[in-house]
């Protein structure tokens, strides 16, 4: 039986697509008009012009035929360069968006709709600014906000310099070693700059000069359930998974000892073991929370032993050693990241499609908002339990030279550069734990992992920790005292250099441009007088 379609489209479209889906084999009825159908359609089709798209039509055109057209989804064809942004796109409410979709997308997106699927395929732009009637006067900066202006200008322009000269990273290693040293120090000169001049000020801060373009968004569910968003969830992560997967984080990370492709297996193995975890809890009537946190060790050796293949034997003090073996009675795989957000919201979502809260409001499961963002905490735990793992790897390494070959990259075989890592890594730990982890909670901000564009980032996440706050110890505690004492005292201080800066400019201006000026006119008085004396003696 065929499927009945309505079709919304500019005439010239309209027959072009009619044609089109009239040749699937009688697999599709297309009604052009409303009076044309025969009971109620499958699936609406609308063609949205750039007319359309301008002054917030567009959301309630949608909402329109939403209603009207209730229970059949809806398929919303959008043109090229639409303007519309990342967070306009996710929160129009159609179940499919196409831009400018090629004739087999197009018919794939159909059948994944009549089947109760989900379909997101375009790319994020921008929208046209308004122009304003009248300009803005830009406010007076004082010395602190001119230092944060200019500093955060000149930083992030040397940061976007770096970051094009290692899209693609350069086959030196030398030189690649010398950008990524390089652009940890501009990222720590920032977060200085910042700690100094803001948040009160943080506000005048300028844009980035050289904004990163918006990705593409592309999200297809086949299935609305608990399943096909796992699904879903776990075919973008595998394909960001890459062996080619660079830092882009501004972090120094155990992952990046290990060779690539040992990199890949291990954020395979850790995916893998998520699906087989997310199978056990769907048959445990406990508490997902509590189960989740106690099978997290054993998740992390399940996902070690399949890094190392068990039958592996590496010599070790003249014995051959079983490597899987060996590396699990060696390793401590029981801890927990700190950083870590409470995994409750995540599991309910992934386990049954219940609702999720993003910014501050509580969609579906299959919304594609939610889905970006239970993909972004899988991510983020997949990377976090990555460099749990890897730690551990790089501590057997440090014991173990002939594993070396086996599991990092070829330039850590030296034992210097290993333990020149080792250390470095130790050392970013002990700071992130007293001094950026308690501003973090202060500042109610989460870091987390995600894996977008074949690189790891960094992105933040504003929530309430309160709870993690007042758990810290008495050192990390006096840095949140410390930033306390700064936000108090911070207005009196602009205020004086405010002031002091008024004080310069009277000096400069009152007394020290009139002595100028007094000393300027003396001196011509004197060469008038001179020159008069010259002229009467000749």
């Amino acid at each position: 039986m065929s499927s009945q379609l309505l079709l919304f489209a500019e005439p010239l479209l309209r027959d072009g697509l009619t044609r089109l889906l009239k040749a699937q084999a009688g697999l599709y009825t297309v009604a052009e008009r409303p009076e044309q159908l025969q009971g109620l359609p499958q699936l609406v089709i609308w063609q949205a012009s750039s007319g359309d798209l301008q002054g917030g039509r567009l959301a309630e055109e949608l909402l329109r035929l939403q209603e009207r057209w209730q229970p059949a989804p809806l398929l919303l064809l959008l043109p090229p360069a639409h303007g519309l942004g990342g967070d306009a796109l996710l929160q129009l409410p159609a179940a499919g968006i196409l831009e400018s979709p090629e004739p087999q997308e197009l018919l794939a997106a159909l059948a994944t709709l009549l089947t109760g699927g989900r379909v997101l395929a375009a790319a994020a732009g921008s929208a046209s600014p308004r122009p304003a009637a009248h300009p803005a006067a830009s406010p007076a900066l004082g010395l602190g906000q001119w230092l944060l202006i200019s500093g955060l200008q000149q930083i992030d322009a040397d940061l976007a310099a770096i970051k094009r000269l290692l899209t693609p990273p350069p086959t030196n290693l030398v030189l690649l070693l010398v950008l990524q040293g390089r652009l940890r120090e501009l990222s720590a000169a920032r977060e200085l700059l910042l700690l100094l001049w803001g948040p009160l000020s943080v506000a005048w801060g300028a844009p980035d000069p050289f904004p990163s373009p918006e990705p593409v968004l592309a999200i297809t569910l086949q299935q609305r359930s608990a399943d096909g968003i796992w699904r879903a969830i776990r075919q973008r992560l595998e394909a960001g998974s890459g062996a080619e997967l660079s830092n882009q984080s501004g972090q120094l990370l155990a992952l990046e000892g290990l060779s690539p492709e040992r990199r890949r297996d291990l954020l395979l193995a850790l995916l893998c073991q998520v699906d087989s975890l997310r199978q056990r809890l769907l048959a445990d009537p406990a508490p997902l929370q509590e189960r989740w946190e106690q099978w997290q060790p054993e998740l992390r050796q399940q996902a070690m032993r399949s890094l190392v293949n068990s039958y592996v034997q590496l010599p070790c003090e003249g014995s051959l050693l079983p490597v899987a073996d060996s590396l699990l009675r060696s390793s401590d795989l029981t801890g927990r990241d700190p950083e870590l957000p409470e995994a409750q919201p995540m599991l309910a979502s992934l386990v049954r499609a219940q609702p999720l809260l993003v910014d501050g409001q509580l969609l579906a499961a299959d919304e594609p908002r939610a889905v970006l963002y239970l993909e972004l905490l899988v991510s983020n735990w997949l990377v976090r339990s990555a460099e749990l793992v890897s730690a551990e790897l790089l501590a057997s390494c440090a014991s173990w030279p002939e594993l070396r070959r086996y599991l990092l990259q070829p330039e850590l075989l030296a034992t210097r550069n290993l333990e020149r890592l080792r250390n470095q890594l130790n050392a970013q730990l002990r700071w992130s734990s007293w001094v950026e982890r308690p501003i973090s909670l202060y500042e109610s901000r989460r870091r987390l992992y995600c894996l977008r564009d074949g690189a790891i980032r960094c992105q933040e996440l504003t929530e309430p920790r309160d709870a993690e706050l007042r758990q810290l110890g008495w050192l990390q505690q006096l840095v949140t005292l410390a930033l306390e004492s700064r936000d108090a005292l911070a207005p009196q201080v602009q205020g004086l250099l405010r002031g002091l800066g008024d004080l310069v400019v009277v000096l400069l201006t009152r007394v020290l441009g009139r002595a100028i000026g007094l000393v300027g006119r003396g001196i011509a008085q004197g060469m008038g007088r001179g020159i008069a004396k010259g002229v009467g003696r000749s």
